[in-house]
């Protein structure tokens, strides 16, 4: 059941905001998400937090310096999705731009599983150069085995991580996250593309106060913040103040012309104009195109587009990358239509969790096929595949007061041996079980959640912003939305009306296509992934947007949910 209600906001920070220039509706909703002046909504560089208030962040630079005095090579170590690609492409540019030579190291998903490992350890000490340094970017936080074999082998280890930490940390010389549970850094939101960039940042500093470098000399690393904002987009972390900061100038960059070659060819080839980019091309364009491959591949032509510095190069990569992401929208179709019939077979309104297996389902794409499930069932969904080392990989999502990472800990500790690993955060998590202990966790999945969650969190809840004026719904507002920077934890403003659905047809049989009546006006309306026709009456939670087709703007309401 879905039940749309309004916001509590802040009437006098609403009244402050409108005094300010806001249109009344983006003061009532800019206001409800905590901002109360229009100083809040600084996006300028002075308004970020200092590097050195991130804890660690000296210990890695002066780390670095000894590298980059004494001639060390520094191997990075990335994660396989966006935001890991962005973190190692920022690291290596950066390390650049700052004289330490590096390279870098990507695990493959299939044959070396996530983050740093023993394993991946004695690889990368294997090659040529063999680095004094490894650096983390987007993994690391849980690698105590690994960075205790890094060590046997005289390599140090800088983790720079984002993930939640476990009971244990690891040996490392440095550790930058700011969800270490002794940290007091002001954002905890920062992705991992975030953090290597505050060390960058550390480090510039600290180079300045040895005077290698000073104000006028030191390298521009503002240049790097276009791939800053689009990892920090791409692995949908809270956009709060700081994380707006930097999307915001990672956005203007792109926008004014300044971007890389390897991100120019990336929106060329999904048909996106760079001069009004935007942080949904980031979520449904650019990022997608480069988690691809690590799903269905490796992350290296990921990297090497974003690393590329020659256009046609660049985007040679693109076009790869392209490829490789309509062969992943083709197979998720195919496992989403697996997986909409397994769920056929359940009765949700006794369960509390859906967890499924398919023997053909590929392992890089079952987190698209849990996040699409939970969607639609509003309850935490694990999907399965199986892996080459016989075990069943997972991935899964939940819903907002269900901590999926926590629920998984706690099956791990009530059968231990059936969870061989696990790790992520409230809203995502991954882990490996066994193919015979499958069944098991099931059952003690569902017996957790169902124990440990109240039952009030298995109704969808849509927070709306109110409704809106017939004479409210224009041009002027789209636009004025757009001015903002809006993500995940400071979502654009969503309203809702009682309207008369005046016709409704089924578009490709996936959307519903609307008219809408309300107050005597008509506007266009488009219900995305949405079969089932409406009541004549119904209340809509919706977000206006501008609608071009054939040069014609017009305003059309996207809907969200309706009741």
């Amino acid at each position: 059941m879905t039940r749309i209600l309004s916001r509590t906001y802040d009437p006098h920070a609403a009244e402050r905001l409108a005094r300010a220039g806001f249109l009344p509706p983006i003061a009532r909703a800019l206001a409800a998400r905590g901002i109360s002046e229009a100083s809040d909504l600084e996006q300028e560089w002075q308004g970020m937090i200092p590097p050195a208030m991130l804890e660690g962040t000296r210990e890695a630079a002066e780390r670095l310096v000894v590298a980059r005095d004494k001639g060390e090579h520094v191997t990075i170590v990335a994660d396989y999705d966006c935001d890991g690609a962005t973190a190692c492409t920022v690291g290596l540019r950066g390390f650049q731009m700052l004289g330490i030579s590096a390279s870098y190291f990507v695990p493959d998903r299939v044959v070396h599983g996530y983050g740093l490992t023993p394993n991946v350890v004695d690889i990368v000490a294997a090659r040529d150069p063999k680095p004094s340094l490894i650096v983390t970017v987007d993994n690391g936080i849980s690698s105590v085995p690994a960075v205790d074999r890094a060590r046997e082998l005289g390599i140090d280890v800088i983790v720079t991580d984002h993930h939640l930490p476990g009971p244990e940390l690891p040996r490392a010389v440095a550790i930058v996250n700011p969800n270490r549970a002794d940290s007091v850094f002001p954002s905890k939101n920062l992705a991992g593309v975030g953090v290597i960039y505050y060390v960058l940042l550390a480090l510039r500093a600290l180079l300045r106060e040895r005077g290698v470098y000073d104000a006028k000399t030191q390298p521009r690393l503002d240049q790097l913040v276009d791939f800053v904002a689009l990892g920090t987009v791409a692995d949908v972390v809270k956009l709060d103040k700081n994380n707006r900061i930097l999307v915001s100038q990672g956005l203007r960059r792109i926008r004014s012309g300044r971007t890389h070659a390897g991100l120019e060819a990336l929106f060329a080839i999904a048909g996106k104009d760079i001069h009004t980019a935007g942080v949904r091309d980031f979520g449904f364009a650019v990022a997608p195109r480069i988690n691809a491959a690590g799903r269905l591949g490796t992350m290296e032509s990921g990297i090497e587009c974003l690393l590329s510095d020659d256009p046609s190069r660049a985007l040679a990569f693109a076009d790869n990358l392209n490829s490789i992401n309509a062969e992943r929208r083709e197979l998720e179709g195919e496992m989403q239509q697996a997986a909409e019939a397994a769920l056929e077979a359940v009765d949700l309104d006794h369960r509390a969790t859906f967890s499924l297996y398919n023997p053909d389902f590929n392992e890089g794409v079952v987190g698209l096929v849990a996040a699409r499930l939970k969607e639609r069932i509003h309850r935490p969904v694990i999907a399965f595949a199986p892996t080459e080392n016989h075990e069943l990989k997972g991935s899964g999502r939940s819903i907002p007061g269900i901590h999926l990472r926590d629920m998984i800990d706690l099956v791990s500790k009530a059968l231990p041996g059936v969870v061989i690993r696990f790790g992520g955060h409230a809203m995502a998590a991954g882990l490996s079980i066994r193919p015979e202990s499958l069944k098991e966790f099931q059952k003690a999945f569902e017996e957790v959640v169902r124990t440990h969650c109240d039952a009030s969190v298995f109704e969808r809840i849509v927070l709306t912003d109110g409704g809106l004026a017939p004479d409210e719904i224009t041009e002027g507002l789209c636009t004025e939305i757009d001015r903002q920077i809006w993500g995940q934890g400071f979502e654009s403003p969503l309203f809702a009306n009682e309207f008369t659905v005046l016709n409704q047809t089924l578009l490709k049989d996936a959307h519903l296509k609307l008219q809408l009546g309300l107050g005597g006006q008509r506007f266009e309306g488009i219900f995305f992934r949405h079969r089932e026709p409406l009541p004549m009456q119904a209340k809509i939670a919706y977000r206006p947007a501008i609608n071009e087709y054939r040069g014609r703007r017009t305003v059309q309401l996207v809907a969200e949910a309706a009741e």
